[in-house]
């Protein structure tokens, strides 16, 4: 099995000094990433960000969690990620996702596109981020994209290229990720206000379904590949009272979404965690032993780092 990997990410920070003191705390704490998102309604710019936090840190790791790939040109943005991974000493990890955030769109006049169309245009994206980080000048012609003998710059520090993330919760994206990443992200659908959120994507068995699909694109990278869970529809909670608290979430969801999880399903998903800081601790082995995954979104440092200390590079 894979060692644990724990991500972190700074909370809502809205200036350097706060911003450095979290990336400080969760270093120190043994997280192995430090993320911040990428959303236009946020204090922070996300790339800057983690360059400032990089310059805060020496050992920890930052990603974006996840970049829209809709809100910049691929050849642009591999500039301010190979910028980030100079800069760091080759501890960026990218992450890359298709947007979901409709009103977002919205909001700045861009087109939300179907699916489809977003995924395919991640697809080629992923083809140019990776011919800018490659040795020397590339072209490229796709549906959305063409390069034509350009030479992206600054190189990476880490070669070929920093590791890439791409998640998802559909099959389309799940299977691209299995073909061209090196870190999955299994998500589920369960975006906010949606009508197409489905709460029972959150459970173990549609969880073995994703990772089905993902084993099957992946074929022989599948053994490489490192899989990544985040908590969802609720936070982290440490508590005494599990079952109570998952029955609250469980009431939550049905006033939501009209279905029923039962407190079982939802304490026995990947991406729920409710419980003592023991017994989450054991969450997670079971979690890595059961499906193969060793990556975990755990949100703010605090109050899970007894968590991180006891199991991170295990």
């Amino acid at each position: 099995m894979k060692p644990f990997r724990f991500l972190a990410e700074p909370g809502e920070v809205r200036d350097g000094p706060a911003l450095a003191a979290a990336a400080r705390r969760a270093e120190s704490a043994g997280f192995s990433v430090l993320v911040y998102p990428d959303h236009l309604v946020l204090p922070l710019g996300v790339v800057p960000a983690l360059a400032y936090a990089a310059a805060a840190t020496d050992r920890i790791r930052l990603a974006p969690f996840v970049l829209n790939d809709d809100l910049r040109h691929p050849a642009v943005l591999a500039q301010d990620l190979a910028t980030v991974d100079v800069l760091s000493g080759g501890r960026l990890e990218v992450a890359l996702g298709a947007g979901w955030n409709e009103p977002e769109y919205r909001a700045i006049g861009l087109p939300f596109a179907p699916v489809g169309v977003r995924v395919a245009r991640l697809a080629e994206a992923i083809a140019v981020l990776t011919g800018c980080f490659g040795d020397g000048p590339f072209s490229f012609t796709g549906e959305h994209f063409a390069l034509t003998d350009h030479d992206g710059l600054p190189k990476p520090a880490q070669r070929p290229r920093p590791p890439l993330f791409v998640g998802g919760g559909g099959r389309r994206i799940l299977s691209l990720a299995a073909r061209d990443a090196d870190i999955v992200g299994l998500a589920p659908r369960m975006l906010p206000g949606s009508t197409r959120a489905d709460p029972r994507t959150i459970t173990a068995a549609a969880t073995e379904e994703k990772i089905a699909w993902v084993r099957e694109a992946a074929g022989e990278r599948f053994a490489g590949l490192e899989l990544n869970v985040y908590p969802t529809v609720a936070p982290i909670v440490v508590t005494d009272h599990a079952r109570h608290e998952a029955a609250t979430v469980a009431d939550g969801i049905r006033a939501r979404t009209g279905v029923e999880i039962s407190v079982d399903e939802l304490l026995g998903s990947p991406h729920v965690f409710i419980g003592t800081v023991p017994a989450i601790a054991a969450k997670l082995m079971e979690v890595r032993e059961r499906f193969g995954i060793s990556s975990f979104m755990l949100g703010e440092v605090d109050e899970l780092a007894p968590v991180v200390e006891r199991l991170s590079g295990t």
